[in-house]
């Protein structure tokens, strides 16, 4: 009896662990397919064909219709993904390197996700309902990955208190517009004086909001 139960806990811990690897490999798959749509929108424009999309991705055009029944579900995927990425972005920052070159680096990550997010701009804007959940799914995760950064920073005097983080991430936004937007040499040297900017009177004594 006690050999049949011991059998059974090893069935058991082999079945909850499969699952997983299941997951991790369907994970993997996914952002191979959301990365092969970004290279296509980006070189083709968002109305491309699924099937190109499905050829670089290397799955069936059947996998790629059933994860995205409609092409808005995986334009609205591929920013949720992208948002993510740069939001998760922060906290390892933050464990890499000092308080002013984790902010430093992070804005130039935004900066990179400000140009993944110029090539979907012919759908993000078109006024789809798709797409309207979108900005507050950012803000969700944006405002606070950059308000972590920036209390971080201003704890260690190396930025000036009374930042908010939504401000500076429209600030870069609006740096990113425009014709020289379409430069990312210009865009990142213009982030970089901004942030060189925070820098004046960081020596003030004021907590940061948590």
């Amino acid at each position: 009896m006690k050999k049949k139960a011991t059998q059974q806990t090893d069935k058991q811990k082999s079945e909850a662990i499969q699952p997983r690897r299941m997951r991790a490999d369907a994970q993997r798959k996914m952002s191979s397919l959301l990365g092969a749509a970004m290279e296509v929108f980006a070189k083709s424009g968002v109305d491309a064909p699924v099937r190109e999309i499905a050829d670089r991705a290397g799955v069936g055009l059947g996998t790629v219709y059933r994860h995205f029944p409609q092409r808005s579900d995986l334009i609205v995927a591929i920013m949720q993904n992208h948002v993510d990425a740069c939001a998760d972005a922060a906290s390892v920052l933050a464990s890499k390197y000092d308080p002013g070159e984790a902010l430093d680096r992070w804005m130039q990550r935004y900066v990179d996700f400000i140009g993944t997010k110029r090539g979907l701009a012919a759908a993000l804007h078109s006024g789809d309902s798709a797409y309207s959940a979108l900005p507050a799914y950012f803000s969700e995760r944006m405002q606070p990955a950059l308000q972590g950064l920036l209390n971080t920073a201003i704890r260690a005097k190396v930025v000036r208190p009374g930042i908010e983080a939504y401000d500076l991430l429209q600030a870069v936004s609006m740096l990113c517009q425009g014709s020289y937007g379409d430069d990312p040499a210009y865009a990142r040297r213009m982030v970089e004086l901004l942030v060189d900017g925070l820098r004046y009177r960081a020596r003030e004594s004021v907590h940061p909001k948590s």
